[in-house]
């Protein structure tokens, strides 16, 4: 295919903006379903309840850190192969897909390696408690085995859309989560397998995911294929990925240091949850990081059409920045984030108008310390939320634009410089519900900063494309006058 001819080029954006990140937003609102299925399922089995919520809460951390690496080579191989195709170089295009498999495939293994030999005290190191930690190990010593199922399956979905198939990555994501939810049904309820069986069928689930793409990525009829002659890593082409992929890979990296430091706070000072619990099978610091595993769970949902829109845009913005068409980057950020707003705007409505009704979706038996303290944790931990479409797509665009440096800056402003220090002190201030304002501060701040950088980076992009069109016409004009 001529890459000038790429519609993605030439297509009205509007058009392109809903061909891409539709299919996107379901595929990563059906995507989410793998954990929150998981949470809802284990909540509301007889033999596992509540203890197994905190259980698979204390191993989110680490499946963050799996996604992490991930995004590291997944958004950073597909950024860069967007930008190849834009400049018209297919050949470097392969490359660069040949390339990210074999990260993906090479940190899978060396993930399941260190978490199958560590998985026990690395949960401990991550806040299990003594009455959690038997429920944590079920689940997480199952999925590290998954790992290269689970990275490949991220991962490569990105290359899937950045290679011009929305839809493939869109039913690839509904195939993993189909699957995961018959299984956890299966497993749970009918085997009685526990938290091992909700573990088996994430990890089936995105083993049936890999293979989808790959028998995709290997047919002789896609203009760019995985081949064996352009997997052996390169060192360039490896930096260039990972550095495209490195504000994705801090994001999360950071976000699974912010759950790191929520649950062992949570699990502190939840200890204030405790009065009026006696005779009950788990203390208040396992409510408490129970009930936060509802407010990421819901957090999840609320955020992945964001997540989705966003690598909708990503492939138009890298293409059309390679191409030098700046104003089509212009109308696509903007129409972006128009529909981002309006999403996080409907979520947070639902946060305030069904916030007790969102935790008894995990806390079937009404129990009244959870549900007291989960339906505040929702309402109060989203009171920011109206603002955080438009503060994750503005950092994202300076890294599809291939500014890796200030797009990291950005997405780290709001973990690093702003939640994790607000935790700290306002839980020194506050106490319980002190960890709960952290988060509509960093929101709004975050928000601010982000918005100003966006604004003054979009107007430099597109100074840079005027002067550009005044140079090529000054060019014109003396080559007619030679001649």
């Amino acid at each position: 295919m001529n890459e000038l001819n790429n519609p993605l080029g030439i297509e009205k954006t509007s058009t392109l903006l809903r061909k891409f990140s539709i299919p996107a937003i379901i595929g990563m609102v059906v995507s989410a379903l793998y954990n929150v299925v998981d949470r809802i399922f284990i909540s509301n089995a007889p033999d596992i309840g509540e203890l197994g919520l905190t259980g698979i809460t204390i191993g989110f951390p680490i499946m963050i850190l799996q996604l992490a690496v991930a995004l590291l080579f997944g958004i950073g191989g597909a950024t860069l192969f967007s930008i190849k195709c834009g400049q018209n170089k297919p050949k470097e295009a392969d490359e660069i897909l040949g390339n990210t498999f074999t990260m993906l495939l090479l940190s899978g293994l060396l993930f399941a390696i260190l978490g199958i030999s560590f998985h026990a005290p690395i949960l401990k190191m991550f806040g299990a408690s003594e009455q959690a930690l038997p429920y944590s190990m079920a689940y997480m010593g199952i999925i590290f085995y998954g790992s290269v199922f689970q990275m490949n399956s991220l991962g490569l979905n990105h290359l899937m859309r950045a290679n011009g198939k929305p839809n493939l990555a869109m039913i690839t994501m509904f195939m993993g989560a189909g699957t995961n939810i018959v299984l956890d049904y299966v497993f749970i309820f009918i085997f009685k397998m526990g938290m091992a069986g909700a573990a088996l069928a994430t990890i089936i689930s995105q083993a049936v995911s890999m293979t989808w793409i790959l028998a995709n990525f290997i047919k002789k009829d896609n203009p760019h294929r995985i081949q064996l002659r352009y997997m052996m890593p390169k060192w360039a082409h490896v930096k260039r990925i990972a550095s495209y992929g490195t504000p994705s890979f801090m994001l999360q990296s950071v976000n699974s240091l912010l759950h790191l430091i929520l649950n062992t706070k949570l699990a502190f000072h939840g200890q204030e949850l405790s009065i009026g619990m006696a005779g009950i099978a788990y203390n208040g610091g396992d409510l408490a990081v129970a009930a936060m595993g509802i407010v990421n769970s819901v957090q999840t949902i609320l955020l992945m059409p964001i997540t989705g829109l966003n690598q909708g845009v990503q492939p138009i913005v890298s293409f059309n920045f390679g191409a030098k068409k700046y104003q089509r980057i212009k109308s696509t950020e903007f129409q972006a984030m128009t529909a981002a707003t309006i999403i996080v705007v409907v979520g947070w409505l639902i946060t305030r108008l069904f916030s007790s009704q969102i935790v008894t979706l995990f806390n079937p038996d009404r129990e009244q310390g959870l549900m007291n303290f989960g339906t505040f944790a929702v309402y109060t931990w989203f009171w920011g939320l109206p603002l955080v479409g438009m503060q994750i797509l503005g950092a994202n665009f300076f890294q599809a634009i291939g500014r890796p440096t200030i797009a990291m800056t950005l997405t780290l402003t709001r973990q690093v410089l702003l939640l994790i220090p607000a935790i700290l002190v306002f839980s020194r201030i506050w106490g319980l519900n002190g960890i709960l304002y952290a988060a509509p501060f960093a929101d709004i701040v975050s928000a601010a900063i982000t918005g100003t950088s966006f604004y003054f980076g979009l107007r430099g992009l597109l100074r840079k494309g005027e002067k550009e069109r005044e140079l090529a016409g000054q060019a014109l004009g003396a080559q007619a006058a030679s001649s």
